[in-house]
C-alpha cells in the first residue's frame, strides 16, 4: 500500500512539474519605464533598452512569479546629457552598480483581471518591498504558433530610499526633480516551449 501511495504522489508531483511554464519576455513589444516630475510641472518620461523579465506560471496557467534583471546603463530619456548624468553616481552610479532587480514574492489575485505582486526591488544594493499594481491583458495563440500573455503593471517608488540621491532646489521651493518616480511596465511573454 505504501508503494502505490508513494507512486501516486510521484506521479502527481511530476505532473505539476511538467504543467509550469516559463514565459520570456518579447523585449519588441514591450517597455519598461518610468516618470518622473520636473520643477513640479512637468512628467519627463524614460525607460531602459537591455534588460530581461521571466515570468512563471503553475500548474493551472495562473501566474506564479516573476522576476526582472535592467542594466542601468541602458536608461534613456532622449537627452544625452541627462542620460550621463543619470548613470553617474548622483543616480545610478551603473559603473558599480549595472543592474537592478526585482523578485516577486507572492501575487495576490484581486478583482477580474487585477492583481497586487508583490515583491523586492533592488537599486544600487539597497533591497526594498515594493507592490505594483498590475492587470492581466489576456492569453493568445500567435499566427506563428507562439502562446502570448501581456501584462500592464505600475507602482511608485521614493528614489532617494535607493540613494539616488540628486536634489536641487528651486527659489519658488520645490525640488528640479521629484522624490516621486513612477514605474511603468508594459510588457508581453512568450511561453517557452
Amino acid at each position: 500500500m505504501k508503494v502505490i501511495i508513494a507512486v501516486v504522489f510521484a506521479l502527481l508531483f511530476n505532473g505539476s512539474l511538467l504543467a509550469q511554464a516559463t514565459w520570456n519576455i518579447d523585449k519588441t513589444h514591450s517597455t519598461v519605464g518610468f516618470t518622473v516630475k520636473h520643477m513640479l510641472i512637468t512628467d519627463v518620461e524614460g525607460n531602459f533598452k537591455d534588460y530581461e523579465v521571466t515570468a512563471k506560471t503553475n500548474a493551472k496557467n495562473k501566474l506564479e512569479s516573476i522576476s526582472a534583471n535592467i542594466k542601468t546603463g541602458s536608461i534613456n530619456t532622449e537627452n544625452e546629457k541627462r542620460d550621463q548624468h543619470l548613470k553617474a553616481d548622483d543616480f545610478f552610479n551603473s559603473e558599480n552598480f549595472p543592474e537592478m532587480t526585482f523578485v516577486s514574492s507572492k501575487i495576490e489575485a484581486k478583482k477580474g483581471n487585477q492583481f497586487k505582486i508583490h515583491g523586492n526591488l533592488t537599486i544600487r544594493g539597497i533591497t526594498k518591498a515594493v507592490v505594483l499594481d498590475a492587470t492581466f491583458n489576456g492569453e493568445i495563440t500567435d499566427p506563428w504558433g507562439n502562446t502570448r500573455m501581456g501584462w500592464n503593471a505600475t507602482t511608485t517608488i521614493n528614489r532617494f530610499d535607493y540613494d539616488l540621491k540628486w536634489n536641487t532646489l528651486m527659489e519658488a521651493g520645490g525640488a528640479v526633480v521629484s522624490k516621486d518616480v513612477k514605474v511603468i511596465l508594459n510588457v508581453q511573454f512568450i511561453k517557452a516551449k
